[in-house]
């Protein structure tokens, strides 16, 4: 693997547009695609060439990495019939999404007799992390593999080889979001609970934070975007709710007991219907705001 040069970048969403930018003044001849022509648009003012489908660039281009929303829009990108299974040119399929370890395996195998090398490299650190380059990227592909293919991903945050198998980067990630879902989903409760009572929440967080209580929802969600009412911290409802949901049933078909993850995909379920699956995942608190009558906000 050549780690410098020209790259393929398919999904320029909210954490896939900053990647690509990254990549682009990290020196990189960038090939994009996106069903939006919006975020084509921008990639291409920042330097990038565009192109109509994934297969264009997999015939252009060694290195092919994607960012996209969900398990299906990665098994069309990987093997339908504008996929990269149809190009000439590529060798490595480098996978940011939020995918899950079946489809993860199964687009492996799809790509493997085209002689393409599937790598495991999901993301977390959200909008600000994918911005600032500080994401951690959980990367699962041969040993050999990792030392090339981190001289890439280290322009977008710290990279971290985490098995050798398609699939396994993806558990650690779902792993990962299914602990951020609960914190926020339990940080949400009590802190509800406090206010309720008579607690200040800007008081509240700063306890839990110098307690055992602390977590990232108490470090980051509440004080920069529940608490100042932004509710801007770049992650959808809908994509959480769609990452626990990956998560659960992964564990199920382990033989894994999943009662707590479980009960907080019903929560995040119940979000997604009465608040919106579009909405920033922080505004998981306002059906609890609702059902009790409180806000929790900083008070004047």
């Amino acid at each position: 693997m050549q780690a410098s040069g020209e790259l393929g970048f398919i999904g320029l969403g909210k954490i896939g547009l900053p990647m690509a930018r990254r990549l682009l003044e990290a020196g990189y001849r960038l090939r994009v695609c996106d069903i939006n022509a919006q975020a084509v648009r921008q990639a291409v003012a920042l330097g990038a060439i565009a192109h109509d489908t994934p297969a264009e660039i997999a015939s252009r281009t060694e290195i092919v990495l994607v960012s996209l929303p969900t398990p299906e829009v990665v098994a069309e990108v990987a093997g339908g019939a504008l996929g990269v299974l149809r190009g000439k040119s590529i060798k490595y399929f480098i996978d940011l999404s939020t995918t899950g370890p079946r489809v993860a395996k199964s687009a492996a195998k799809t790509l493997e007799p085209i002689g393409v090398t599937w790598i495991d490299a999901p993301v977390s650190g959200g909008v600000a992390g994918a911005v600032a380059g500080t994401l951690a990227v959980m990367v699962a592909c041969p040993r050999v593999l990792f030392e090339p293919v981190s001289l890439i991903l280290r322009h977008l945050g710290r990279p971290f080889h985490v098995g050798e198998e398609p699939g396994m980067g993806q558990v650690m990630k779902l792993a990962n979001n299914m602990l951020s879902a609960t914190a926020l989903a339990a940080t949400s409760e009590v802190m509800v609970m406090g206010v309720k009572a008579g607690l200040d929440p800007v008081v509240m967080t700063e306890v839990l934070n110098a307690g055992s209580g602390r977590n990232n929802a108490t470090e980051i969600k509440f004080p920069k975007g529940i608490i100042p009412r932004n509710f801007n911290l770049g992650f959808s409802s809908g994509l959480m709710l769609k990452d626990v949901g990956l998560g659960v049933s992964e564990g199920a078909a382990m033989g894994v007991p999943m009662a707590v993850t479980g009960a907080v995909l019903e929560a995040w379920r119940q979000v997604v219907e009465k608040i919106g699956a579009e909405e920033d995942s922080t505004t998981f608190i306002k059906l609890l705001e609702q059902v009790t009558g409180v806000t929790v906000q900083a008070r004047k």
